[in-house]
């Protein structure tokens, strides 16, 4: 079956949603509130990073040329310099940092509110997944990491990356958080993490839920302990 996606003004998508006979909703609602069957979620996801490559790359990066698209989307062509250009995705890192019994987790401010995570960044260039898992980690929470093992990727059209889980074995506890990345971090242990997947932490703590592939390092690490590193 065909799928094809559209990108639409601002205010057709505005006079759409006043429309009582149809449902205008974003890509993350539809995943988390489960509006599809799976298996539309990855043509959307898709279709949803290309729209947003196409609105912010119309300029040829090699003359400022303006470039056309070709092949149903998955290339842009600059008739100038004839240089051909393709959609790009953006690696990051996701990770579990794990010392002992405990987890280290962190919220950011766009977090639903009491939501933690595991922390995540942009791979730089240059750098190996585990390297960039390593810094990331020491930039936001001040916390070494030696281990790390690769857990799975995810792709993540917010708009055009691919999330590679990891889980790290950390050398040291102490946190120094870095306030510009995060609102806080902390360690939580097994037992009180796995309180977060059935709503019974007694500070209301919450994590993402499974459409993000935090919530399956997370549990993955609840359910296996040190045997996530083996």
């Amino acid at each position: 079956m065909g799928r094809f996606g559209l990108a639409l003004d601002p205010e057709v998508t505005k006079s759409l949603k006043e429309r009582s006979d149809l449902v205008v909703t974003d890509l993350r609602t539809i995943a988390v509130q489960g509006l599809v069957s799976p298996d539309h979620l990855a043509p959307l996801a898709e279709g949803k990073a290309l729209l947003a490559w196409h609105a912010r790359h119309r300029f040829c990066a090699n003359c400022g040329a303006q470039t056309r698209m070709t092949q149903a989307g998955w290339k842009r062509e600059c008739p100038s310099c004839k240089v051909e250009h393709f959609p790009r995705t953006d690696p990051v890192v996701i990770m579990l940092a794990v010392h002992g019994d405990k987890c280290l987790l962190g919220r950011a401010g766009r977090f639903v509110a009491n939501m933690w995570s595991c922390l995540a960044g942009f791979v730089e260039p240059g750098e190996s997944i585990e390297e960039a898992a390593r810094r990331e980690t020491l930039e936001e929470a001040g916390i070494v990491c030696g281990e790390g093992k690769y857990f799975r990727s995810q792709p993540w059209p917010f708009p055009m990356s691919l999330m590679i889980g990891c889980h790290a074995r950390a050398t040291n506890s102490n946190i120094t958080v870095d306030r510009e990345e995060l609102e806080d971090a902390r360690w939580f242990t097994r037992e009180e993490t796995a309180l977060m997947f059935v709503g019974q932490h007694p500070e209301g703590i919450s994590i993402p839920p499974p459409i993000a592939i935090a919530h399956h390092i997370i549990r993955a690490w609840v359910e296996k302990g040190d045997g996530v590193f083996t």
